[in-house]
């Protein structure tokens, strides 16, 4: 009888699964949707980080700055994942952390935010001239500079200059694919790319 009551008193393995088993259902499913969360952040963000780090750095200047913008964009992407509809990953958070990059510029360096308005018609229709046309001298010298010292001009240009040049001449996007990114006019995207070249050209000249 004791052998019995000891047995009926001591936790066991099945015992545990039993208490296992009457864990609340609430509890049970809240614990699956933490491990699919955690999953699908895994699958979805971790394998571009990289490019996040490397866009976060373009856009504010600095490598420690980027991490902490990456930090609060890989937050933003973590209470975001569960609506995310399994498309473009690598967009879908590049396009996060650019928005948490300006949100820290914004709190940490408002002064190096530079708002740039859309151009006009004919600053439109010259610089679409000039790009059908072939390359400007100014792309030409960006392409013969080595990456220490491209990395060190586009440091020194203002950020939405410095994030599109870097989206068209390192990332290799068109002007459609850098407006999707930016959330900015086709046009805005010539004139800031046109300006940014020019900024770089000027960069390199003052430290040659």
């Amino acid at each position: 009888m004791n052998s019995d009551n000891s047995l009926a008193d001591s936790p066991s393995r099945d015992g545990d699964c039993s208490n296992a088993s009457n864990t609340p259902a609430g509890v049970a499913n809240d614990w699956a949707q933490i491990e699919t969360v955690r999953a699908r952040f895994n699958r979805v963000v971790l394998p571009h980080l990289d490019d996040a780090r490397a866009l976060a750095r373009h856009i504010t200047g600095s490598a420690t700055d980027a991490d902490d913008v990456v930090q609060d964009a890989c937050l933003q992407a973590l209470r975001a994942i569960v609506g995310f509809a399994d498309g473009n990953a690598r967009a879908w958070l590049l396009t996060i952390v650019r928005h948490s990059a300006y949100r820290w510029m914004r709190k940490n360096r408002p002064q190096a935010v530079v708002l740039v308005d859309d151009v006009d018609a004919a600053a439109c229709a010259q610089a679409a001239i000039t790009e059908i046309s072939g390359k400007t001298p100014e792309a030409a010298l960006i392409a013969k500079l080595d990456a220490a010292r491209l990395e060190a001009a586009i440091a020194a240009i203002p950020a939405p200059f410095r994030e599109t040049v870097v989206l068209r001449e390192i990332d290799g996007l068109d002007y459609r694919a850098i407006a999707q990114r930016t959330e900015v006019p086709i046009g805005t995207v010539m004139s800031r790319l046109a300006r940014a070249r020019r900024r770089l050209v000027a960069a390199v000249a003052s430290a040659v």
